[in-house]
């Protein structure tokens, strides 16, 4: 794959559903180790966009292009785990599935675990853990196959705010820390979580899930210490959140 490539992109795409309006057209591409976040209204058409670029679902008019087979990691919005099995066993699962023997699956899968915190907790089963343990069990297992794309569903959404945080600068760290970092795309409802995490956000229109609107959020990846205090991602959250609101459909007071 070119360097200048996109790792995954939508042309024109249009998704229609019975009883409901089309979602699109719709265009954007994903480049090579880019963060991007997708932000809009609910039934905007922000889960369907990630289900189009793993190839989960296909188009009913437009192109969708998709990473290599294998290469594309989802994060869904429960951590989707096997509760018989335990955390060092639910990561090596798709090295697994891949055909990597069991031992080196394991090995690996205690890697990834120790990169997100979790080094001590290999033999705990999935009742045992906390809801942020278990996404970080979620975030592993998406990234031990060392994938081009990776897509997050609203992963933290029912995590309380400290977590969430904790967990969006260690989903920085470990994408940092790759030689050469995927492609994220995060969907999330909070403006404020998308100016901090993402490089470049997506606004979909509510009724049409077409974009709307797409804001480079300022600074580099990761972001500094107190970041959040700074002007500069203040002023991007409140005109975010103005764009969000211009791009939902009409309210009655």
């Amino acid at each position: 794959m070119a360097d200048d490539s996109p790792v995954a992109s939508l042309s024109d795409v249009i998704v229609r559903y019975p009883g409901r309006a089309p979602l699109g057209p719709l265009t954007l591409s994903i480049q090579p180790g880019e963060i991007v976040a997708l932000v809009g209204a609910s039934g905007a058409g922000k889960s369907t966009a990630l289900r189009l670029l793993a190839g989960l679902e296909a188009p009913s008019e437009g192109v969708a292009t998709t990473a290599p087979a294998g290469r594309t990691a989802f994060v869904f919005q429960s951590p989707t785990l096997m509760p018989w099995a335990d955390a060092r066993a639910n990561v090596a699962l798709p090295l697994e599935l891949a055909g990597a023997p069991k031992d080196q699956a394991l090995d690996r899968a205690a890697v990834a675990l120790a990169a997100v915190g979790l080094g001590e907790r290999l033999s705990a089963r999935p009742l045992q853990l906390s809801g942020g343990m278990a996404m970080r069990v979620s975030i592993a297992r998406a990234l031990v196959t060392e994938p081009d794309l990776l897509l997050l569903d609203e992963p933290f959404a029912a995590l309380d705010s400290i977590t969430r945080r904790h967990l969006i600068e260690d989903l920085h760290r470990l994408w940092a820390a790759r030689e050469r970092p995927p492609a994220v795309v995060f969907v999330t409802h909070d403006v404020e979580e998308a100016v901090y995490l993402a490089g470049r956000t997506i606004v979909l229109d509510a009724v049409s899930g077409q974009v709307a609107m797409a804001r480079p959020a300022p600074g580099d990846l990761p972001r500094p210490a107190n970041w959040r205090a700074a002007p500069d991602y203040r002023d991007a959250v409140e005109a975010l959140a103005a764009a969000l609101a211009h791009a939902m459909p009409d309210r009655v007071a």
